[in-house]
């Protein structure tokens, strides 16, 4: 039996195509013929490809990937004739190819031809400038996160170098991030930046295993009421942690905890120095409007040159400099270093490293997603999570801790004519120039400067319209996982919120599913017999007919036990029809078998119809098969209502000998 899948061209989105996995289905012995006729169509999806042909599959379409074991696949290129994919129906699922060195952006790119003269220049600009905006962020984060600045440095040329290399994005710039400084700080102030910089490799695994199994889809389900709640709750936290440098307090020691730091930032307002704040609002000025008015040149650099030339002119007292509070930065590259392991320590710091990847990996493919958006091109978020993973096991044995794609930079990068990884390249190679040539030069920039530069970072991550929006518009439920997550996120902890959050998201999502299954008597009379031309064929007496319209589930479970058990003594027959199920589950299984169980001992007989491939699989291995009798599972609903005539007359020839 073969069913089909029409399949519509969209625009284009990638100068390549999206082309690449293939299901082993339409490898292994697909039957290519032209349509005779239109066929019937039972699911359609839009693929985002400039071409496709019989011999390349679709990418990492996963809705293509689930609904090719259905059959037949029809493709309709624009203009041109159908065709029709014929396989075998029977097949259990279709298998993928593994990743492969095709799937890395710097390879695709070279395909593309974007490595050609006419799109080096735009490239080492974007190069250029993106690097000009990473240079104090890297610092800033690093500072912030309880690193060295230099430390931030290191991250961003490794990271950014090493993700244009083996990363699944084109245009991605990768480094330190403010979404981890929240995380970064607690895990330095409680384990030292040697510690880290091993949970940093220990995420770097943990990415890289991500990648290798596939899982770069997985993640993109988590809700967005989540990711908003997490990353305003980030952006509170890092605009409290920078009062201390941006308004030059002296706090007295205080606890890990938001509300203890902040009682004690509170405490210490008094302490204010007041050419530190005045240095902190002129460097604040100029990002706010310098991001409007200056388009060529970055607000944060023009803010950290005049803060900076500002200060060695006037010389302010008590102002915290990098060279006053970090001794300046070393005019050289580090050195090759292996961690120190050891069993203890590993343990400690397994919690730490699954947040960081876990982090990491939502960061990145949110970029990545991001610069599809700009670009028009399509990453591979498993290459991608791939070539994070290298990049975090690398960075901290060159100095550097934990680092993912920055949305921020990798947006800039766009903006400035950035077309292949060539840009990320040049990127690193600047950062490198800037530490070999310029190095002693940071010394004398404020680190309030730096702070007012969070600042920013911390009002972009909040996105306060997009929360006002989600507030006022998006479902009671939603707006009550969003508030959670954030107040988790700032009194608690990252991970303690994204876990409580995702897990109510699938629950409350759960109870909807649940609710939507329909399980409701079919009455009119039904044609279909399954023989051509035949009449048709009411219910008898006693044969009873309901239709299961959505997943039998755990959720559902207990629905189709409670409508089905009150008609267990008058019918004689029941058929269940299950066209409209498209899976069941362990829990399912179970009911379906015990409603079986029930009908039989009260001398009625059950019958399935309409079952589709993947769910009678699944009955059979189950065991349910078995147990109704493989002859009751019936393809049409008219050849169950005939079936039922023949229990029926067969059960009347028994009561009559008895």
């Amino acid at each position: 039996m073969s069913r089909v899948i029409s399949i519509f061209m969209g625009p284009s989105l990638a100068a390549d195509g999206d082309a690449q996995w293939l299901p082993t289905a339409m490898r292994n012995g697909g039957r290519r013929r032209r349509a005779a006729a239109a066929p019937t169509i039972i699911a359609q999806m839009r693929i985002r490809s400039q071409r496709i042909n019989p011999h390349v599959g679709v990418g990492q379409c996963p809705t293509f990937a689930l609904t090719t074991i259905l059959g037949a696949v029809n493709v309709h290129p624009a203009g041109a004739a159908n065709l029709e994919y014929t396989v075998d129906s029977t097949l259990a699922s279709p298998r993928l190819r593994p990743p492969s060195f095709q799937m890395i952006a710097l390879l695709q790119a070279k395909a593309a031809g974007l490595w050609s003269r006419s799109h080096i220049g735009n490239n080492v600009l974007a190069g250029v400038v993106v690097g000009i905006v990473a240079l104090p962020l890297a610092m800033a984060f690093a500072i912030a996160s309880g690193a060295r600045p230099e430390q931030g440095l290191y991250t961003a040329i490794v990271a950014a170098l090493l993700t244009s290399i083996f990363g699944g994005t084109r245009v991605q710039i990768s480094g330190p991030t403010g979404a981890f400084i929240a995380v970064l700080a607690i895990i330095t102030a409680q384990h030292g930046i040697a510690g880290l910089q091993i949970a940093t490799l220990m995420a770097g695994v943990i990415l890289l295993v991500f990648g290798i199994v596939r899982l770069g889809a997985v993640i993109k389900y988590i809700p967005d009421p989540v990711i908003v709640g997490f990353t305003a709750g980030i952006g509170v936290i890092i605009f409290v942690g920078q009062w201390k440098d941006f308004l030059g307090l002296a706090p007295a020691p205080s606890g890990l905890r938001f509300h203890e730091k902040l009682w004690s930032l509170i405490e210490a307002l008094p302490t204010i120095n007041p050419a530190t704040a005045g240095l902190g609002l002129l460097a604040l000025a100029i990002l706010t409007f310098g991001a409007r008015y200056l388009k060529r040149i970055p607000a944060p650099l023009v803010a950290l040159v005049v803060v900076t030339v500002v200060q060695a002119v006037f010389h302010f007292p008590g102002v915290a400099t990098i060279g006053s509070a970090f001794g300046g930065i070393p005019r050289t590259l580090p050195a090759l270093a292996i961690p120190t392991l050891d069993a203890a320590r590993v343990l400690s710091l397994v919690g730490p490293a699954f947040t960081i990847a876990l982090l990491g990996a939502i960061e990145s493919l949110l970029s990545a997603v991001v610069a599809d958006g700009m670009t028009g091109t399509r990453h591979d978020s498993n290459q991608e999570l791939i070539g994070q993973g290298i990049a975090n096991i690398v960075a901290p044995l060159f100095g550097g801790f934990a680092a993912t794609g920055a949305i921020a930079r990798t947006a800039t990068n766009i903006r400035n004519g950035a077309t292949s990884p060539l840009a990320g390249i040049v990127h690193s190679v600047f950062l490198v120039m800037v530490i070999l040539l310029l190095a002693p030069l940071a010394s004398a920039i404020p680190l309030c400067c730096l702070s007012a530069i969070l600042f920013v970072v911390a009002w972009n991550m909040s996105e306060l319209p997009h929360v006002v929006r989600l507030l006022r518009g998006a479902p009671k439920v939603d707006v009550g996982i969003l508030l959670l997550t954030f107040l988790l996120t700032v009194f608690v902890d990252l991970v303690v919120a994204v876990n409580v959050g995702v897990i109510l998201a699938a629950l409350f999502f759960m109870r909807r599913m649940a609710d939507s299954v329909n399980i409701e008597q079919h009455i009119e009379e039904l044609p279909d017999s399954g023989t051509p031309g035949s009449p048709a064929l009411p219910a008898d007496e006693g044969v009873v007919i309901y239709n299961i319209d959505g997943p039998v589930f755990f959720g559902a479970a207990e629905k189709l036990e409670r409508t089905l058990e009150h008609i267990q003594r008058p019918a004689t027959t029941l058929i269940l029809r299950m066209g409209n199920v498209p899976f069941v589950d362990a829990t399912g299984i179970f009911a379906i078998e015990e409603i079986i169980t029930d009908f039989k001992r009260h001398g009625a007989a059950v019958l399935l119809a309409e079952v589709r491939p993947n769910v009678r699989y699944k009955l059979e291995r189950g065991g349910v098969l078995a147990n109704v009798g493989a002859e009751n599972v019936i393809d049409t609903l008219g050849l169950a209502l005939l079936r039922a005539k023949e229990l029926q007359a067969l059960s009347a020839r028994t009561s009559s000998k008895e």
